[in-house]
């Protein structure tokens, strides 16, 4: 019999009491964790002991985040999620871009970390047949018909080509202006804050499924993107 062994989580924090609050919640959740404070002992540690999952803040004694996470991706592909109190939109797209798999500012919720990190991890582990078996959200375009978890959910047309559009690219961010082009085919003149009246429609009825499970994110002067990676569009 294969010996299982919990998640090691990796969490790169200079503030102890934050750093404190996540070992906290994640060793609640069966994880095991490892903390650093200092960004010039990572990599050392990253390639003697790698974990399954770094939690990285981007502000660090010595070695910064950015900079920690490039070297890394020079010899490992293990997911990394960006942790910082920046929101400038220029440090989010470089965060992503030099290979991070997630970014989440500071303040956060420590319950939506782990949530995270679950999403993260099963995607990672999951073979491709697993991933279409354990197809959590399922889209059926031609029935006009979405389902979360076998559950079916009550959309509005608008409703559904919002839910199809973000689905379909996991963790791309769309632009208002995007999902509005997706969202109407007749051209008629609508705001933005129409798209942010339907996302919040949408996410309600999501979670009112699954209160656990992190769906759509807005990025702070960006837009929005879809979390919920499992799923499948037939």
């Amino acid at each position: 019999m294969t010996e299982y062994h919990e998640p090691m989580i990796l969490i790169v924090e200079d503030e102890p009491k934050l750093a404190q609050l996540l070992i906290d919640y994640l060793q609640a959740s069966n994880y095991r964790t490892h903390h650093i404070a200092h960004g010039d002992q990572v990599l050392s540690y990253v390639q003697q002991t790698p974990p399954d999952l770094i939690l990285l803040d981007l502000m660090l004694p010595g070695t910064d985040g950015l900079t920690l996470c490039r070297e890394i991706r020079r010899f490992s592909d293990l997911p990394v999620m960006m942790v910082t109190a920046k929101t400038e939109e220029i440090d989010r797209l470089l965060g992503l871009e030099i290979g991070a798999d997630d970014y989440i500012c500071k303040p956060f919720s420590p319950r939506e970390v782990v949530a995270r990190v679950k999403t993260i991890l099963r995607r990672v582990k999951s073979s491709p047949e697993e991933q279409h078996k354990a197809s959590l959200l399922v889209v059926d375009e031609g029935r006009f018909q979405a389902s979360w978890n076998h559950r079916s959910l009550d959309l509005t047309p608008a409703e559904f080509r919002l839910l199809k559009t973000l689905a379909q690219e996991p963790g791309k961010v769309f632009s208002r202006e995007q999902l509005l082009n997706h969202l109407y085919d007749d051209y008629r003149v609508v705001t933005d804050r129409t798209i942010d009246s339907h996302i919040k429609n949408l996410r309600r009825k999501l979670e009112a499924l699954d209160s656990e499970q992190p769906f759509i994110r807005a990025v702070y002067g960006m837009g929005y993107r879809w979390e919920a990676d499992i799923c499948r569009l037939v």
